[in-house]
């Protein structure tokens, strides 16, 4: 029996930016009301945290919590359950909850580890770093907001090239460590943003490719390193 593929953080960032602009689409050109389900579009924001703090396996645990804290809170004030004056007010709240995941040790500097073969992560407003080990690995879909991400594929092998990765990097950064002897191809849109391959040309070099990357940076970059 097949498995079935796993919704990717990205995929699903992408579903809510559509049913945002859809709505707000038909309420603009008049051909429909839309006001009474605006309301609710933080809800989408705040779900899309639990599924991002879940999907890490609670590694990365500030960017999820911050976007829940933040979209919910905008939630909040949008059904006038609690007035926007008594909200502000619990700022202090977005202190604590820096404080207990450096407590925690979820924004680490050292990579954690990762023996898949894909890898699906998210990055936001904070920092996240993984080291993959897998000697078939396939391919990563990468986002980083106001964040972050970096993923170390020196421990790595390709079993069938290419192998792709999709990146969106929006007010952050993707950087991606990859072994020398690698091919790799940029496919990526920069949008007021820089996309580069900052490792040292090489004398020899085979055709095959090893690597592409595609994606999309705006205020923000993607790299390449060794």
């Amino acid at each position: 029996m097949p498995v079935s593929k796993r919704v990717s953080t990205q995929e699903l960032l992408g579903a809510v930016v559509v049913i945002v602009g859809i709505i707000l689409l038909l309420d603009t050109t008049g051909v429909a009301e839309t006001g009474p389900l605006l309301i609710y579009v933080p809800s989408l924001f705040v779900l899309f945290g639990l599924y991002a703090l879940v999907q890490s396996g609670f590694r990365n645990l500030f960017g999820p919590l911050l976007l829940i804290v933040l979209a919910g809170a905008w939630q909040i004030a949008a059904l006038d359950l609690v007035p926007e004056a008594d909200l502000v007010s619990f700022w202090p709240a977005l202190i604590i909850l820096f404080g207990v995941s450096l407590l925690l040790g979820r924004l680490r500097t050292k990579a954690v580890e990762v023996g898949d073969q894909s890898v699906d992560g998210i990055a936001v407003f904070g920092g996240r770093n993984e080291r993959v080990t897998s000697s078939r690995f396939t391919g990563a879909d990468l986002t980083a907001i106001f964040g972050g991400y970096e993923l170390d594929l020196r421990d790595a092998e390709v079993a069938d090239r290419p192998a792709r990765i999709s990146a969106v990097a929006m007010f952050g950064g993707v950087d991606v460590i990859v072994p020398r002897r690698w091919n790799v191809r940029l496919d990526v849109l920069p949008i007021f943003g820089d996309v580069e391959d900052e490792r040292p040309r090489r004398k020899e070099e085979h055709e095959e490719i090893d690597l592409i990357v595609t994606g999309f940076v705006a205020f923000g970059g993607i790299s390449v390193n060794d």
